[in-house]
């Protein structure tokens, strides 16, 4: 399945990274308490867990393993992948790249403070763009490899940097100036701070020196509604949604589209914030959060559907399952609120246009579109029972209200792309090619895919095999294992509220990591071969590190220590929750 890398490795290395090291829990250099109040968003890392809390995690006890030391080494060599394409710069060793990884060992902070509206409104053309970015970083220990760490970076610069000293606060700082930005940098106590803007600099470091809480993020609303998310955790994220809008581009005087009508439309102050943690909880790695605020109608949480009890998609888990995701969404209210978007983004002069679109696509798919967007309920899975997770093997589940609208629509969509079609009981299988149509001069089409459109889903995949094994499942005969779920997959559901909108589950015991392996290297070997007949230097190549890490890792390291992936979502009067754990 093509996205399991994604969902699971990738999660893995980026904890892998933070909880590299055994260290005792800090306190975090800067407490949102202690952060001016117009913080938009802050990362905290409070340092890497020690003790038994390293003990017990499977997550930890499979980064410590020797076994996983192949795959270690490449994930902090492709740290360095992005330098790696200039030959100029000096590559780290691998001694080099752990060494300087241990940085995460301490706790820091990362945030951005919004421009303050006195200088926003006194601002000149002539001025830098803001950026508010600032870091807080807990040096103890790591002086020495911080400084080293800095002068390594630096001298790796194309152009390096102009350098001098400057006071701020009465006390030394080093004054970093660039082509196209300027930075701040200064070691206070125990404490490394870096900043992009002088103001936002003096700031924070005088946060950090009288410790005051007046006019702090800890006192403004939306922190104050996420705050039971924010705390315990080894790692927390907090953003303030709404002002998100100061990212967005100034809109030119003659530009047919506002951008800042449009915001005001999908009603983006409805979203207060994101936030969320990062706990080990015994043997779990766990991450919880929420996107809260007000989910009246007309809002934003409108795209989310209120979930159900049992997800129709559900009826497909079977005891053998290795990986099964289901999402639920409010097509109609996507369209909805695009179209309200569009309606006060557009002049009056030109709402036209905007109309004539819409009739336009309506007479493509051939039918109006919020008809269109009904005959789907809104649920989206994906299921995969191959332990080598082969992608041929995978099916994905979409949800539907009416078969001969759908197959209509589904038709006038894809027209000549249309290689059959052809009735087998209640289903009908469509083969559609995406490399090619048919034309007045015949037909040439290649790389197909195929659909399977029954009364109430359809379902698709790379192979029709794939999809008879799939609805065979629906036959009497097999009713029984419809009805037993895997008990991790049950004890994972009952933690979760009865209502939910979305559900992840991956049993990670049942992958063939062997078959996963050398599908992946002989991946690797194909794309390699690709890129040698093609004698470019700019054409695909492997990832640096991953052939080397595949052909030597034991994939046993896994089974040892890995066991499930299981997550949800679901909406209730205050917003959008998340839940997910790996253990």
């Amino acid at each position: 399945m093509k996205t399991m890398r994604p969902q699971i490795f990738a999660f893995l290395i980026f904890v892998f990274a933070l909880l590299s090291s055994d260290r005792a829990w800090a306190q975090a250099p800067l407490e949102p308490a202690q952060m001016p109040a117009r913080t938009l968003f802050y990362v905290i890392w409070r340092g890497t867990p020690a003790g038994d809390a390293r003990k017990s995690n499977s997550l930890l006890a499979l980064w410590d393993d020797p076994g996983l030391a192949p795959m270690r080494a490449a994930a902090l060599q492709n740290m360095q992948s992005s330098s790696a394409k200039d030959p100029s710069k000096p590559q780290l060793s691998r001694e080099e790249i752990e060494q300087t990884s241990s940085l995460l060992e301490n706790s820091f902070v990362l945030g951005y403070l919004r421009k303050p509206e006195t200088k926003a409104a006194a601002a000149k053309s002539t001025d830098r763009p803001w950026n508010g970015m600032f870091f807080v970083y807990d040096r103890t220990g790591k002086e020495l490899l911080l400084a080293k760490t800095i002068l390594r970076f630096r001298s790796q610069e194309k152009e390096p940097p102009q350098i001098s000293s400057i006071t701020v606060a009465g006390a030394p700082a080093l004054k970093i100036a660039r082509k196209e930005d300027v930075s701040y940098w200064t070691e206070r106590g125990k404490y490394a701070v870096g900043s992009a803007d002088l103001t936002v600099f003096e700031e924070i470091l005088a946060r950090l020196d009288s410790k005051s809480s007046t006019s702090s993020l800890a006192q403004i609303a939306a922190y104050q509604e996420a705050e039971p998310l924010l705390h315990g955790g080894v790692l927390e994220f907090f953003l303030r949604v709404p002002q998100l809008r100061d990212f967005a581009p100034d809109t030119p005087a003659n530009s047919p589209v506002k951008i800042e009508p449009m915001l005001n439309a999908l009603k983006l102050e409805s979203i207060h914030s994101l936030s969320g943690h990062l706990t080990l909880e015994g043997p779990r790695a766990r991450v919880q959060g929420a996107m809260l605020g007000d989910v009246a109608p007309g809002t934003l949480f409108d795209l989310w559907s209120p979930g159900q009890q049992t997800p129709a998609s559900l009826a497909f888990v079977s005891p053998d399952v290795v990986s099964y995701s289901e999402t639920q969404f409010n097509l109609s209210a996507f369209y909805d609120l695009l179209k309200r978007a569009l309606r006060v983004a557009v002049p009056q002069q030109q709402q036209g246009g905007v109309e004539m679109m819409e009739g336009l696509a309506a007479t493509r798919i051939g039918m109006p579109i919020p008809d269109a967007l009904a005959l789907f309920s809104g649920e989206f899975a994906s299921l995969q029972n191959n332990p080598a997770m082969d992608p041929q093997k995978a099916v994905y589940y979409v949800s539907i209200r009416n078969k001969p609208d759908t197959l209509k629509l589904l038709r006038t969509i894809f027209s000549d792309q249309l290689g059959s079609e052809r009735n087998e009981g209640d289903a009908t299988f469509v083969k559609i090619s995406l490399g090619g149509g048919q034309s007045s001069s015949g037909v040439a089409q290649w790389n197909f895919y195929h659909l399977a459109v029954t009364p109430t889903f359809l379902v698709a995949s790379s192979r029709s095999e794939t999809l008879r094994e799939f609805l065979a499942k629906r036959s009497p005969a097999d009713a029984p294992a419809q009805a037993t779920l895997p008990p991790t997959f049950q004890s994972a559901r009952a933690q979760f509220p009865a209502t939910v909108g979305g559900l992840a589950f991956v049993n990670l015991q049942k992958i063939d990591y062997q078959a996963l392996k050398t599908r992946w290297i002989e991946q690797a070997r194909k794309a390699s071969a690709a890129s040698a007949r093609k004698g470019s230097a700019d054409a695909p190549q492997p990832p640096p590190g991953e052939a080397e890490w595949l052909l030597n890792i034991d994939p046993e390291v896994f089974v040892r220590h890995l066991h499930f992936l299981a997550g949800a979502s679901w909406k209730d009067s205050k917003g959008i929750h998340f839940d997910e754990w790996l253990e």
